[in-house]
């Protein structure tokens, strides 16, 4: 649409199913690129990503003609598939069910950036659950313990 002009920062949590630390080192950056690529194809911009064997942190520059949640959904989608197909772990990989979406302005973004890219250093001190909860706290954001990730007992 002409004369539309945004500038949308969002940054996304997503977990592994169950929780499980099956992302590997040795395939990590592949996959963030691979990510890198939908997120691109989809007409947006990646500014940061990182995470850990059992989830992923993305910030994104969005446009404004996708969903925050259709974006995820693809991303998701797109990476199961691409991390099935090249057999990375044994059986079948998915992500958990929904994701945090947390928005930002531009003069937060490389504060941020750094949070994400930073990710080992924080899981040094606390947990994902932790870590998520405290960004649903932040950001006063309600929530029903049945559906915030849970660990795997």
């Amino acid at each position: 649409m002409a004369n539309t002009y945004t500038q949308i920062y969002i940054h996304y949590v997503f977990a592994v199913q169950n929780r499980l630390g099956l992302i590997q080192n040795r395939w990590q950056n592949d996959l963030y690129k691979y990510m890198n690529g939908i997120i691109t194809n989809n007409g947006h911009k990646l500014y940061a990503i990182g995470g850990m064997p059992d989830h992923v942190h993305i910030l994104v520059s969005m446009s404004p003609k996708q969903a925050v949640s259709d974006l995820m959904a693809e991303v998701k989608r797109s990476s199961s598939l691409w991390i099935n197909n090249n057999r990375l772990v044994m059986g079948k990989f998915s992500w958990q069910e929904g994701f945090g979406a947390f928005s930002y302005g531009k003069s937060q973004a490389s504060t941020i950036a750094n949070y994400i890219e930073a990710q080992e250093q924080h899981h040094g001190k606390r947990t994902f659950m932790e870590e998520y909860l405290e960004f649903l706290k932040l950001f006063e954001i309600e929530y029903d313990e049945r559906y915030v990730f849970k660990p795997v007992k």
